[in-house]
């Protein structure tokens, strides 16, 4: 007579148990290995942002709610600060209506002469911005994963350091090394950015420069 031994039921569904938490743990690493995978081949999806030098001869070009200083030579009665409006036009004592969107200070004053010359005899007129918003086109625009995501205007020999200082950083989830430098003067090219390396282990090489109109876009960390 043969005797046939039976597993008792509680190990039988053990075992069961231990076999699904075993499939669980290898599902899971395949996950992470495929994120991890994906993340490094979206990594080197762009290449990197260069470092270009400046234009020399870069002027500032005024741009909705900037504030402006209006100042008319041995007429004061017809200078002072005016806003910027919405509109991209600014109104000053004499001239009421005068574009002011996409000049730069000097266009501006010499514009201001021509009109103030119906009323004054040759006027000498000096524009100074004295408060800072900058024409869409002209400002850098950063989302995603910075501490205070914002447009900020851009200024001369301006740098992604520069950049990250004025938005205070990186949030604890930003995966900064796969930042993206879209640069809207080049159709919209696409450059990778190492901000990680740059904000967080203070590796200067990963600096780069920024340009008007750029978008920088922070992504979150998979994990």
């Amino acid at each position: 007579m043969v005797v046939v031994a039976q597993m008792p039921v509680k190990q039988i569904l053990a075992k069961e148990k231990m076999m699904a938490q075993l499939k669980n743990m290898v599902h899971i690493l395949a996950v992470l290995m495929l994120s991890a995978l994906v993340s490094a081949c979206a990594g080197n999806r762009y290449p990197p942002a260069p470092s270009t030098a400046a234009s020399p001869d870069y002027r500032y070009v005024i741009g909705p709610l900037d504030t402006v200083n209006v100042v008319v030579w041995r007429n004061p009665e017809l200078s002072g600060a005016v806003a910027v409006r919405p509109d991209g036009r600014i109104s000053t004592p004499l001239v009421e209506d005068i574009q002011a969107l996409g000049r730069n200070p000097v266009e501006l004053a010499r514009d201001l002469e021509k009109a103030l010359a119906k009323y004054i005899r040759d006027p000498q007129v000096t524009v100074m911005v004295t408060n800072f918003a900058g024409s869409s086109s002209e400002q850098i625009r950063i989302v995603g994963e910075a501490a205070k995501p914002q447009a900020i205007p851009y200024r001369q020999n301006m740098t992604v350091l520069d950049v990250m200082i004025l938005v205070g950083g990186l949030t604890d989830f930003a995966d900064g090394n796969r930042a993206v430098l879209v640069r809207g003067a080049e159709q919209n090219k696409q450059y990778s950015v190492r901000l990680s390396d740059l904000v967080r282990r203070g590796d200067i090489s990963a600096n780069v420069d920024v340009r008007p109109g750029d978008v920088l876009i922070i992504p979150q960390s998979w994990f």
